[in-house]
């Protein structure tokens, strides 16, 4: 089967290619997915997991990407709750070969079913997405209606999805990000937006939660305004900046599949939308995932067109 695979730490994103590997076969729990599309996170080769696994061992030629939707093909031993033929979506193990392949071994634990009516490409772009903001905001960030959020990155693929939750339930979200994503925050629902290169986060005056995908200098001024009692959620490591008087959160994203049903149940009645960029085929990923520019948005490869 094709697949796109990393060979060099070093080189990241310019380390990687088409190549062809064998087809999985599944494990105890396991099903195998016929993948019809598949999203990426720029940050995985930051990861760990994308270069050793949990022995410690190099993973050489590590199929990349790790979420997705598709469709089964084959059922594991002992597996329960998936059907053959079954349309699904979600997030496969950090350690083991991705879903920038044309099938992959998943733990049947960590899918949900995707309903007929969402497209493939719509589904694999929500899985990490959806999660980090639903598990920053309401697991972590322990968000209640009235409080006030500020959102990094408002008009990117994770930012988009908590300015929307956010709002929906009953926040004020203050978006950030550059001048040129001002628009499109304030589409996602976004009351009001400022631009980290020109305005102050000072003069915001506080808020109760932040929800952080930047880090460094900006996680550090952002601490400074979170009111008392308040949260700093960061999805890009340990935090360096606590406040004063509240809590301070980093995570990792996990597969939680009744999360993933209520975020594809808020895209299909309309109340979410999910934010893709770029879409390219499995032939050409590799400029894809390697791009020139700055791209907004999820890139989401359609495996199967």
């Amino acid at each position: 089967m094709k697949a796109i695979v990393a060979t060099d730490p070093a080189a990241e994103a310019a380390g990687i290619t088409l190549a062809e590997r064998p087809e999985p076969t599944p494990a105890i729990n396991d099903v195998v997915v016929e993948v019809h599309a598949s999203g990426f996170v720029p940050a995985e080769w930051e990861w760990p997991s994308t270069w050793v696994d949990r022995a410690g061992r190099d993973r050489a030629q590590a199929i990349i990407g790790h979420e997705f939707a598709g469709v089964v093909t084959s059922l594991g031993y002992g597996t329960t709750g998936l059907s053959l033929g079954q349309r699904v979506f979600g997030i496969t193990d950090w350690h083991r070969d991705g879903t920038l392949a044309e099938y992959a071994a998943v733990e049947a634990r960590n899918l949900a079913p995707l309903p007929g009516n969402v497209d493939f490409r719509v589904g694999a772009s929500l899985p990490i997405s959806g999660l980090t903001a639903w598990q920053g905001l309401f697991q972590h960030g322990r968000l209640q209606a009235g409080q006030s959020v500020l959102a990094h990155g408002a008009a990117g693929a994770v930012g988009s999805v908590v300015t929307q939750l956010a709002r929906e339930f009953g926040a004020y979200v203050i978006g950030t990000g550059r001048a040129a994503d001002r628009q499109a925050a304030l589409d996602f629902g976004a009351n009001e937006f400022l631009d980290l290169a020109t305005e102050d986060l000072d003069d915001i005056g506080g808020v109760d939660v932040v929800f952080d995908v930047i880090g460094a200098d900006i996680q550090r001024r952002s601490a400074r305004i979170i009111r008392p009692g308040g949260t700093l959620v960061s999805v890009v490591g340990p935090v360096e900046a606590r406040p004063v008087d509240g809590l301070a959160v980093d995570f990792v994203v996990e597969s939680v599949p009744s999360q993933l049903v209520e975020i594809v149940d808020r895209v299909r009645d309309g109340r979410l939308r999910t934010h893709i960029g770029t879409v390219a085929t499995l032939d050409d990923a590799v400029p894809a995932l390697n791009p020139t520019e700055r791209r907004k948005g999820k890139t989401v490869i359609s495996v199967r067109p």
